[in-house]
């Protein structure tokens, strides 16, 4: 007899499946409101998660390595500008959000004044990194919450669930902004003699207005959330006006900007002045085995609190025993040698395969500030071995490497960051 018919009837094409995601809309392209200007201006670009984010602007012959060593030089001797418009927004507001962000996070936030800022780090119950990024307190009931550019959606979820499962009785909304808030930072010591002259409302002198401190006031006629944070280690201000004032808040900024000689800058010279400062990137830096006190973070943790995500699992034994992998810096015996990341770092390149790894590089870069290559790295005992020498095979050779249990490269003194 005949098979009983059941939908679908006649066979289904691949394509009727895979839909639009095809070629170009394979995946969703995220552009924030100043991309069109960075593609008209000559940006490289990459992916950042689902965002396409600018990654240099290459000025005639310039290959990548040029234009970055330039961008890196202009906002650290002038001033840059950059689209940070992809960081992660939540807003945490209602009469509970300090204490659900008490809960959340591994940082006390009770007594953090209204207009200041902090960082904030985020654990999952098992006590590992999970994102982190600067908080500032807007109101007593609300905060404006920054997260990774990919752990956006990540970081809401987990917040959600937490509000909603554990923690019903709190009166506290979520709210995600990311797409609704354009951000234009300026890095540099004349970073505030550029913006001055363009904000209304508020005083931004080094007295008036210090570092990590935030305010709501007027930039350029459009109504602005002010931040004084840098992720560069220079003297920094991040602008966020409602995203479709984002492009003209750029270009009036960008042409005041000229007689400063500003230079814009992309990512990948944002990732190499944060690595000289020993700024972390999680997920890049971190690999979800990580602890605070493994990043060197421990400063973050709220000694006096009772109670936050993850913090039972810090006290287990195994979270602090002996030979953890922890976060250092290196530096090439060769200082011209630029270590690959993801390379595995052993103690002794003679022994026999397969060899003992110790880790591998997180993050190298090539530093145009200190006229020679840094890396950072996760090595077993990392900071018990400050000053050893460790070895990096490679195909052809093996490089050696010096430990440093600092990964501040660059004015370790914060001088710039305070100015």
């Amino acid at each position: 007899g005949l098979t009983t018919f059941r939908p679908p009837y006649s066979p289904t094409t691949f394509g009727t499946f895979a839909g639009y995601h095809k070629d170009a809309t394979f995946e969703v392209t995220r552009k924030t409101p100043i991309d069109p200007w960075a593609e008209s201006n000559g940006a490289v670009f990459e992916p950042v998660s689902l965002w396409r984010r600018a990654w240099y602007f290459p000025r005639g012959a310039e290959d990548m390595h040029a234009a970055v060593s330039r961008e890196c030089r202009g906002a650290r001797a002038s001033v840059g500008i950059f689209d940070a418009s992809t960081l992660g927004k939540i807003e945490v507001v209602g009469p509970d959000a300090v204490t659900f962000m008490e809960r959340m996070y591994t940082n006390p936030w009770a007594k953090l004044g209204v207009g200041r800022c902090r960082y904030g780090l985020l654990l999952g119950e098992d006590g590992f990194i999970r994102d982190d990024g600067v908080i500032g307190r807007i109101a007593e009931d609300r905060f404006h919450v920054t997260t990774t550019t990919g752990g956006a959606a990540r970081v809401l979820n987990m917040m959600e669930d937490y509000l909603q499962t554990e923690w019903p009785d709190l009166k506290v909304w979520l709210t995600s902004t990311t797409e609704q808030w354009a951000v234009v930072a300026l890095q540099g010591p004349n970073a505030r003699k550029l913006l001055e002259p363009f904000v209304e409302g508020l005083d931004i002198s080094a007295e008036a207005f210090p570092h990590m401190a935030v305010a709501e006031c007027t930039v350029a006629g459009f109504p602005a959330r002010l931040f004084r944070v840098s992720f560069t280690g220079e003297l920094g201000f991040e602008v966020n006006v409602p995203a479709r004032h984002g492009r003209a808040l750029w270009e009036k900024l960008y042409g005041a900007g000229k007689t400063y000689d500003i230079t814009p800058y992309g990512t990948e010279a944002m990732h190499v002045m944060r690595a000289e400062k020993g700024y972390i990137i999680v997920g890049q830096d971190t690999d979800g085995t990580l602890t605070p006190d493994d990043a060197g973070l421990t400063w973050a943790i709220g000694k006096a609190k009772p109670d936050f995500v993850g913090k039972r699992s810090l006290v287990r034994p195994d979270m602090a025993a002996k030979g953890r992998k922890q976060l250092v810096g290196l530096l090439t015996d060769d200082p011209k040698t630029v270590l690959q990341e993801g390379a595995q770092i052993v103690a002794d390149p003679s022994q026999p395969k397969p060899m003992t790894m110790l880790g591998h590089v997180t993050s190298s870069y090539w530093s145009d500030a200190l006229g020679r290559s840094i890396a950072m790295a996760v090595v077993a005992d990392g900071r018990g071995r400050d000053g050893q020498t460790l070895h990096i095979p490679m195909p052809d050779r093996t490089i050696t490497a010096k430990v440093l249990k600092s990964t501040v490269f660059l004015d370790p003194e914060n001088t710039r960051i305070s100015a």
